[in-house]
């Protein structure tokens, strides 16, 4: 018989059926073989002994979840007949060993980023617009299409093209007059600037003070990212996020303010068309100075990595999110970060992560985390076993916590060097935990953030989720979504599952993969289809 079951850890009572079985066959995984009393769908799990209403579901070694009736042995586990329940855990770490793969081969790689005058490194060169207050969204839409389409990053027009035309054929005085839009804008004016990126929000007033600072805070993360030259910012003028409040937290992230920022007040300002002409006026001359960056050799431990999964299957936890976790081991090992974020899906691995903290402190402030997330949903009678999606639960992730236990591998097994919470800004070396939802824009928004100049975005089901200012990686956990949606999917973890590749042979080549986006050679589909998602986190409820 072929082995076409897997048991993913040898204390585990379930196996995952890596394709479709059907009853009455056997199935063969490691050395042992059993039989199949029902048919079993690809991705879904078996019962390994026959088990009664109360036992515990164990997969990855760890209690997945509780039966409510009868399995047989060579059974169906499913939401007919298991429920959620996680183990419980304490700040108190425990002894725990862990071997970390070899990193040696990669010691003397480099990407070609920007460097910055704060010691940072980019992937990418972007220039924000963004607005303090949803009252502002207009303008910046406006500038958007004004500044796009003339300056040869694509859009459609606006009024406002007209004054970036007069500004451009200031620079280009050798040109006619008379050249045509089509003709003015065939190509990059700024060569070296990778595009403009304006971000647009329904916050900044309203809401609660600590909305505002939050808001403020991501933002801040924002404009002090590594990929970001610098920013134009519109602001109303009365809004809770002040301008004030803004530079405080920009200062806390850059106390040296090394990069320009370009404010905006419409009240200041008066009539519409000034606040307009002033902001274009300054951003065309920011951009002719963000354009004499140049890319350079920089050392692999200049990366921030987000390690992200959405659109999960019961296949990400066996092939693309453990891919990732070898990879995040090898990084941390260069120097580099990583970002493991999505706190309700960590629940039921707590104590494995408490346990790799590498002081009581750090352990003490996760502990904290998930507590007060926690307490949050439960206060508005949800909670973190809510979080599996439709998708999730039809492919095999019928509990938060097996979703929590293959979410997890994608940080390997390296110490937790720190846990930080939103809209904080990473700034040690080694694996961090990022306290964020588990939504996918939430996560990644807040993930570039923190400083992330690139997302590892794991997915069993497909999502063209993407990030304005850092390149997200979409890597399939299946062959047959990386042919079935080929337009969104970068990379294809499916030969872990098929047996064509190893785990680390996955890990290597996706590494190569990922300093080839780091370089800008390659563009992510997410860039190429023009997807840049950005939902801040209201630090609600949100799974």
């Amino acid at each position: 018989m072929a082995e076409t079951a897997l048991q993913l850890d040898s204390r585990d009572n379930v196996l995952v059926a890596l394709q479709p079985l059907a009853a009455g066959t056997g199935v063969r995984f490691g050395a042992a073989s059993t039989s199949v009393t029902e048919d079993i769908p690809a991705k879904h799990k078996m019962a390994l002994e026959d088990l009664a209403p109360g036992d515990v579901i164990r997969m990855y070694g760890m209690v997945v979840g509780e039966v409510t009736q009868p399995i047989p042995r060579g059974g169906l586990v499913s939401t007919r007949n298991v429920r959620h329940r996680a183990e419980a855990y304490s700040a108190t770490r425990q002894p725990v060993s862990f071997t970390l793969p070899d990193a040696a081969p990669w010691t003397e790689r480099t990407f070609m980023g920007y460097r910055r005058a704060d010691g940072q490194v980019g992937t990418r060169n972007y220039w924000l617009v963004l607005p303090l207050v949803f009252c502002e969204n207009r303008n910046v839409e406006r500038m958007k299409e004004a500044l796009e389409e003339e300056l040869g990053y694509g859009s459609e027009g606006n009024s406002y093209r007209q004054h970036v035309r007069k500004l451009l054929q200031q620079k280009k005085a050798a040109n006619s007059a008379t050249a045509s839009a089509k003709e003015t804008s065939a190509a990059r004016v700024f060569p070296n600037v990778d595009g403009i990126r304006f971000l647009t929000h329904q916050g900044g007033c309203g809401g609660t003070r600590q909305d505002a600072q939050a808001l403020c805070g991501l933002l801040a993360g924002y404009i002090h990212h590594p990929n970001v030259a610098g920013a134009t910012v519109l602001s109303l003028g009365c809004q809770n996020a002040e301008i004030r409040m803004l530079m405080d937290e920009l200062r806390a992230r850059d106390p040296q303010m090394t990069k320009p920022v370009l404010v905006f007040d419409q009240q200041k300002s008066g009539r519409d068309s000034t606040l307009m002409g002033s902001a274009l006026d300054a951003t065309f001359a920011a951009l002719e100075e963000a354009n004499s960056a140049t890319r350079s050799a920089a050392p692999l431990s200049a990366l921030t990595v987000g390690l992200k999964c959405g659109g999960s299957d019961g296949f990400s936890g066996i092939s693309a999110n453990p891919a990732l976790g070898y990879l995040s081991d090898l990084l941390v090992q260069l120097g580099s970060k990583t970002l493991l974020s999505e706190f309700p899906e960590l629940h039921g691995v707590e104590q494995e992560l408490i346990n790799r903290c590498v002081t009581d402190e750090v352990a003490q402030r996760f502990y904290d985390l998930m507590h007060a997330y926690s307490a949050r949903a439960k206060a508005v009678h949800s909670g973190f076993d809510m979080n599996p999606s439709p998708g999730n639960i039809q492919d095999g992730l019928i509990t938060d916590a097996i979703k929590s236990a293959g979410a997890a591998r994608k940080g390997g097994v390296s110490p937790v060097r720190d846990v930080i919470d939103f809209p904080q800004y990473a700034t040690t070396p080694g694996l961090n935990l990022l306290c964020t939802p588990g939504n996918d824009v939430e996560c990644v928004t807040a993930q570039s953030g923190a400083g992330a100049n690139l997302v590892l975005f794991t997915t069993g089901l497909g999502t063209p989720t993407g990030n304005p200012v850092a390149p997200v990686v979409k890597i399939s956990t299946n062959s047959q979504l990386a042919d079935r949606m080929a337009d969104i999917i970068d990379f294809d973890a499916g030969g872990i599952i098929t047996g064509e590749k190893t785990i680390a042979e996955c890990a290597s080549e996706l590494l190569e993969f990922c300093i080839g986006v780091a370089n800008g050679e390659r563009l992510t589909k997410a860039e190429q289809l023009g997807q840049y998602d950005f939902i801040p986190w209201k630090r609600g409820v949100s799974l």
